[in-house]
């Protein structure tokens, strides 16, 4: 008689301490649809039906993390506020006009080229 009335209200205490300690320490900015203190008072004044609101309504979900090995949970570099960014090249006038020379002297060695070419009969290699 103990066992059948004993077991399913140990089930029910433990249920309900784990749901009021889930809620105290809960971040708050994560909690869903009430908030964190709302919640407290729900699950301290109504055992059985708030411990089941919080676990269906109120806890925090878990972060999905990828799904691969070595998963760390920190966010790769290029998603980090404040990171550095590398200069845009085409805002540096100096190495435009480094690319710039460099374009016109393969152009003439090119150029050359081709006039030698033309000039022995044999096509450039």
């Amino acid at each position: 008689m103990l066992l059948t009335r004993g077991v399913p209200i140990l089930i029910l205490v433990l249920l309900w301490l784990y749901c009021l300690f889930d809620a105290i320490s809960a971040d708050a900015g994560r909690v869903r649809n009430l908030p964190k203190a709302a919640w407290v008072v729900i699950v301290l004044l109504l055992p059985d039906i708030g411990s089941v609101l919080w676990l269906v309504a109120g806890r925090p979900r878990k972060e999905r993390s990828l799904p691969y090995k070595g998963n760390t949970g920190v966010p790769p570099e290029y998603d980090r506020p404040g990171r550095a960014v590398a200069p845009n090249p085409d805002d540096d006038a100096a190495f435009l006009e480094s690319l710039k020379r460099r374009a016109e002297e393969q152009r003439r060695k090119a150029e050359e080229e081709r006039r030698r070419a033309e000039g022995d009969g044999n096509p450039p290699a």
